[in-house]
């Protein structure tokens, strides 16, 4: 019958040693942890996932900067999406599609899922699959609501109440 070597135990190798090392791998992941956790906390932008919104109105009026007392340097209309960026007392400052940055008065916003294609050409379809027969096509810079999504298809709405499945890489 083997007997347990005590010694090997207790003279730093094998459990010992393991459990030391794993208390220092331990709190060197959390210490990691702590500083990633404050840098996502801390720095704008850092954050996993993007505030996205969409515009509200049928038409609304896209500033220079926070106040109506700055020029109005586009208009954009329902259902465009937005990524938020900053937000100062009632106003937004947001990217949009084309990488463009402006700002927008809060109100004028909501979390109605939206898309805008991004192609010169895009098919709207009956249903989800290319088999499905085109209802429309439109272009570049559309904005839709997100109905539902099935696969990589998306079931989209314009503001005119037209309906139809667009696929998901033709959007933003």
């Amino acid at each position: 019958m083997m007997g347990l070597n005590r010694n090997r135990l207790m003279d730093g190798d094998g459990v010992e040693s393991f459990k030391k090392r794993g208390k220092g791998t331990i709190g060197t992941m959390l210490l990691w942890f702590f500083v990633v956790t404050a840098l996502i906390l801390i720095l704008p932008g850092a954050g996993l996932c993007e505030e996205r919104m969409a515009v509200k109105p049928k038409l609304a009026n896209v500033r220079s900067g926070p106040g109506i007392d700055n020029d109005v340097v586009w208009q954009i209309e329902r259902y465009h999406p937005l990524v938020i960026l900053e937000k100062k007392s009632e106003w937004v400052k947001f990217k949009d599609f084309e990488g463009d940055v402006a700002w927008i008065h809060g109100s004028l916003l909501d979390h109605t899922p939206s898309v805008i294609s991004i192609k010169e050409s895009c098919n709207i379809r009956k249903g989800p699959g290319t088999d499905q027969p085109i209802v429309f096509t439109v272009e570049r810079g559309v904005p839709f609501k997100v109905l539902s999504k099935q696969g990589k298809w998306i079931h989209v709405e314009h503001v005119d109440g037209d309906q139809g499945w667009i696929y998901s890489s033709l959007v933003w």
